[in-house]
């Protein structure tokens, strides 16, 4: 094979469309716009969410609330899922999205109280929970914020 016998593989490649050339074409004439209105027109089209002057839905519905652009995402897990880890390891956010308990870190990693620990670890993450904190010293461990 040479290169100049390179062709596309059958079907892959369609023909476009040649609109308003005539009426052999079969798209002549009104170039399959139909009869007159906004949409037959030049510049005709509409914006989206436009309903022809009528209030648009997206003004008509209540608004509640805001959303907070500043506010920090923060990635809440249990002190039950440490256990995943073996005893005496260091564990900080990146240990914690290798072992898969976290998809993402985002602004920083919590650990909340619930359930038990029982293995000795050395915790190292944006903030704890008071029952957290005494759960993993408890257990031999030391809980240190970055």
């Amino acid at each position: 094979m040479k290169l100049h016998e390179l062709t596309a593989v059958e079907g892959s490649t369609k023909e476009r469309k040649r609109i308003g050339r005539g009426h052999g074409s079969g798209q002549g004439k009104t170039a399959g716009k139909g009869h007159k209105g906004q949409k037959a027109r030049s510049g005709g089209s509409i914006r989206p969410g436009f309903e022809g002057g009528q209030m648009p839905l997206q003004r008509r519905v209540p608004k509640r609330g805001f959303n907070n652009i500043f506010a920090k995402k923060i990635v809440a897990i249990n002190v039950s899922d440490l256990n995943k880890f073996e005893d005496g390891a260091e564990v900080d956010a990146q240990a914690l999205v290798n072992a898969g308990i976290v998809k993402k870190e985002y602004d920083g990693i919590k650990i909340l109280g619930n359930g038990e620990i029982s293995k000795k670890l050395t915790v190292k993450v944006a903030a704890y929970s008071e029952s957290a904190k005494q759960k993993i010293e408890a257990a031999g461990g030391k809980a240190e914020v970055v």
